[in-house]
């Protein structure tokens, strides 16, 4: 397979999964559904439909970024030789397998927390993230609506877990499944956990679709992806938040 054939079946991967995944999203939420669950949504309103040509225009950019990793570090065997990849799962064991995923949660909400405060840097913000603040009532579409510097930054993770965690290639389609549909959930713009999941023991360290709503509107405070612990400790987690949880689940 040549370099090319490999980099239009990378592309062809992560697009198909965003758009399955932002595209059910949208037509069970924004689309079927809509009328009976408007009162239910977030923000009530609903985007533009530029809105929407909009995030589909920079989310496809940044499939096209995404899948520029893969080919150099991965499927090019002159670099990925570097790499802690490995080949049979018996290398490592199953459950070795089964425990690095929560190692990839953590260093990756951790990586986007750091990266995310950093790039609200008034310098750098209208540089790097003000495309993905211009939804600032976001869809489903949004999920990878980025800058291309910021989906070069976005991208990076891949680059440190091939370099720090030893992983099996299934490793990554797994995770990164399970990344653009949180994303997605993220941007959904309903909030599909319980009523009181915010205030349970598990529940108040989980990021929710309230959670990065309100960073979306309001470009301040709630800056973690899967999880609240880095917002909690650097005192980032919006003080309306549980307010904000409670109305929503009311509505």
């Amino acid at each position: 397979m040549s370099t090319l054939d490999k980099y239009l079946h990378t592309i062809s991967l992560i697009g198909g999964r965003y758009f399955i995944a932002a595209g059910l999203s949208f037509l069970l939420f924004y689309v079927i559904f809509k009328s009976p669950l408007t009162q239910k949504k977030i923000q009530e309103r609903f985007p533009a439909a530029k809105d929407y040509l909009r995030e589909i225009f920079f989310s496809i950019i940044t499939i096209l970024i995404f899948g520029i990793v893969p080919v150099v570090f991965i499927f090019n065997e002159s670099v990925s030789k570097y790499t802690l990849l490995y080949k049979d799962i018996a290398t490592m064991g199953w459950v070795y397998y089964f425990s690095v995923f929560p190692v990839m949660l953590f260093m990756h909400d951790t990586y986007f927390y750091w990266i995310h405060r950093l790039m609200h840097n008034k310098v750098l913000f209208k540089w790097f993230h003000l495309v993905h603040h211009r939804s600032t009532n976001p869809s489903p579409w949004a999920a990878y609506a980025f800058h291309p510097l910021e989906a070069i930054l976005e991208a990076g993770i891949l680059v440190v877990f091939l370099f720090t965690l030893p992983m099996h290639r299934t490793n990554f389609a797994i995770f990164f499944l399970f990344m653009i549909l949180y994303n997605v959930y993220g941007h959904l713009g309903w909030e599909l956990y319980p009523k009181k999941f915010h205030k349970s023991r598990l529940g108040r360290w989980i990021n929710t679709s309230v959670a990065h709503n309100q960073h979306h509107q309001f470009f301040k405070g709630n800056y973690g992806l899967y999880f609240l612990f880095w917002d909690r400790i650097m005192g980032t987690l919006r003080e309306d938040y549980d307010a904000q949880f409670e109305k929503v689940k009311q509505a």
